[in-house]
């Protein structure tokens, strides 16, 4: 069982919801699914890093801007399964949700997402579960990405287990859209929220187009490079 300090640290942050005795008697437990997860970041962000190096070999130039990663909050894990109206327990976060663990990778370009996303797709030691493509179809609010759960091995002493990640692909301007997106949703009171909503999707629009112009102009420069 986890240390009382740990156990009270815990129910700070999880506070607002009931979390079942039998489940804080599993902390332990908890805390190793957690480094399993870290372990399986670290796993598929290497591979990212040594695409990235792979494909700036064959462009001259890298196409992945950077990485980020992260572990989902103990009290989002616990609020996302209450809203499901799914069991708090261990067994349920490794059934039921596919974020636990994730990864956001920003490209320069929209090609360099599919490139990624496509060399990302066949290592043969990744497995594919769910791809999702918010940038052909964008969600309704207008946010664009591409996002891929993958499962990946993890080498543990004595056995091997697979652990599912999240990747979200997107350029710096999606990015920079969904930070904005990001921050309205979780303001509360916020005054014309309404027309902010409405900017906003307007704006996600004109960096699509943006997005595409950029990559068109990357490309004559290219060409021009080449042919001199």
């Amino acid at each position: 069982m986890l240390e009382t300090k740990s156990k009270v640290a815990f129910l700070e942050q999880a506070n607002q919801i009931e979390v079942p005795e039998q489940f804080l008697e599993q902390m332990q437990q908890y805390e190793e699914m957690l480094m399993m997860y870290r372990c399986a970041i670290r796993e598929v962000q290497t591979k990212l890093e040594i695409l990235n190096d792979a494909l700036s070999v064959r462009y001259k130039r890298n196409p992945i801007n950077f990485i980020k990663s992260r572990i989902k909050a103990p009290v989002s894990i616990m609020n996302k399964l209450e809203r499901k109206g799914l069991e708090i327990s261990l067994d349920s976060i490794e059934k039921n949700l596919n974020d636990v663990a994730g990864i956001r990778v920003v490209c320069h370009f929209v090609d360099d997402i599919y490139d990624v996303a496509h060399m990302l797709a066949i290592q043969d030691d990744l497995k594919i579960l769910q791809v999702k493509d918010y940038i052909k179809n964008p969600k309704p609010n207008g946010y664009r990405s591409y996002h891929m759960i993958v499962e990946v091995p993890v080498f543990l002493p004595k056995r091997k287990k697979p652990m599912r990640v999240e990747v979200q692909i997107r350029t710096i301007a999606m990015d920079f859209w969904a930070s904005l997106d990001h921050q309205l949703r979780y303001k509360k009171d916020i005054e014309n929220s309404e027309e902010i909503l409405k900017e906003l999707k307007e704006c996600a629009e004109i960096i699509s187009s943006t997005d595409y112009q950029m990559q068109k102009i990357r490309k004559k420069i290219e060409k021009v490079t080449e042919d001199s």
